[in-house]
């Protein structure tokens, strides 16, 4: 089944239709957001070791160097599977589900470093999951 459009000459499958709704934009901004969080953990733990303030130099298992690079790396394609949730795409969405998982357990373990910023991201994180897996509204009961 196709449609035409009302712009231009190409016509669009149903299938390809993007399906986007109010929670999918909301969680695509929430991935962003705390995909740039993520970035300014890691970034500041790279740059400045003393800022998080512990007994000792690790938290659990790694340095803060090692959380640096952790931090940086997840919150880079934390903001790439923004970007995708944004555009509607369906890999985007169970990445965003992983992604956030893995932010907020990581985010426990940083906890002792930096209790505040940790359960505001834990938070932020449990909020788009929900987002993610909400289902799209007028879906229930079909």
């Amino acid at each position: 089944m196709t449609t035409k459009m009302t712009h231009g000459s190409g016509s669009v499958s149903a299938r390809d239709r993007i399906r986007t709704s109010g929670w999918l934009t909301f969680a695509g901004t929430l991935a962003l957001v705390v995909g740039a969080f993520n970035v300014i953990d890691g970034v500041v733990a790279l740059v400045k070791d003393d800022y998080y303030l512990v007994g000792q130099n690790d938290i659990l298992v790694f340095d803060y160097t090692a959380w640096g690079w952790i931090w940086l790396v997840l919150g880079i394609v934390q903001i790439a599977v923004g970007a995708g949730i944004m555009a509607g795409r369906m890999w985007a969405r169970a990445a965003g589900v992983v992604f956030a998982v893995l932010a907020a357990i990581g985010h426990l373990a940083f906890l002792q470093a930096f209790p505040l910023w940790s359960v505001l991201t834990i938070s932020l994180c449990v909020l788009l999951i929900y987002a993610l897996t909400a289902p799209p509204a007028g879906s229930i009961g079909k």
